[in-house]
């Protein structure tokens, strides 16, 4: 039997899609903006667990191996490795989904990085150092892709929805991001796959009703 995407309904997608969006899109606001209470929240939280993390050397070893472990890098290795074995399987479509949520979503996220140009915290004896821009986090955003094409393609690795919320921790704790940052790349990374899954469901829809009565739909 050969991977599918699972069936979802519009008014469903339309609603998850919204609960994603409008947040990310007021935390965008509210950063670009210069909102006060956001950027001190973000300040304090990478203050106090700044001096965590310079206070506990075993806790910055550790969340140093998570973060590396957890890079986008890796995340896209999974998914290409996925979509090759797809491919086999005879499942493009669902191929097709994994390499478009990946490359959509990734995209995306660079666009924003250059879009917003929010620099990465400046600290005092940081124990951890990254290039580029902040917002929105590149490991928060390619972690939930990386895990919810898994976890689409094999609904029993559930349990790897633990990563993504890790992966953000760690960013914030060595001192390479903000709060808001990876809150809103969890967020879009959320979002980008209900909605490019909602899309190609739609397209195999259309496909299925092109096929002439008494021919069974094969997937493409």
């Amino acid at each position: 039997m050969r991977p599918d995407l699972p069936e979802v309904r519009a008014s469903a997608v339309a609603l998850v899609a919204v609960l994603l969006l409008i947040p990310f899109a007021m935390l965008a606001a509210l950063m670009a903006g210069g909102w006060q209470p956001l950027h001190e929240l973000d300040r304090d939280v990478t203050d106090t667990l700044h001096d965590v993390a310079q206070a506990s050397p075993f806790l910055t070893t550790v969340m140093s191996w998570l973060t590396n472990i957890f890079h986008p890098n890796v995340f896209r290795v999974a998914a290409l490795v996925l979509v090759i074995w797809l491919v086999r399987r005879r499942a493009r479509r669902t191929a097709a989904w994994v390499a478009v949520t990946m490359i959509a979503g990734g995209l995306l996220g660079g666009l924003l990085k250059l879009l917003f140009e929010r620099a990465r915290p400046e600290l005092p004896d940081p124990v951890s150092h990254a290039i580029g821009y902040a917002f929105p986090s590149g490991h928060a955003l390619n972690s939930v892709l990386g895990v919810a094409v898994l976890v689409v393609v094999f609904p029993r690795l559930r349990w790897l929805w633990i990563i993504p919320p890790v992966t953000a921790l760690t960013r914030v704790v060595l001192g390479v991001h903000w709060t808001s940052d990876v809150l809103a790349g969890l967020l879009l990374g959320a979002a980008v796959p209900v909605i490019t899954l909602a899309v190609f469901r739609r397209f195999a829809v259309r496909a299925s009703d092109r096929v002439p009565d008494g021919e069974p739909a094969r997937q493409r």
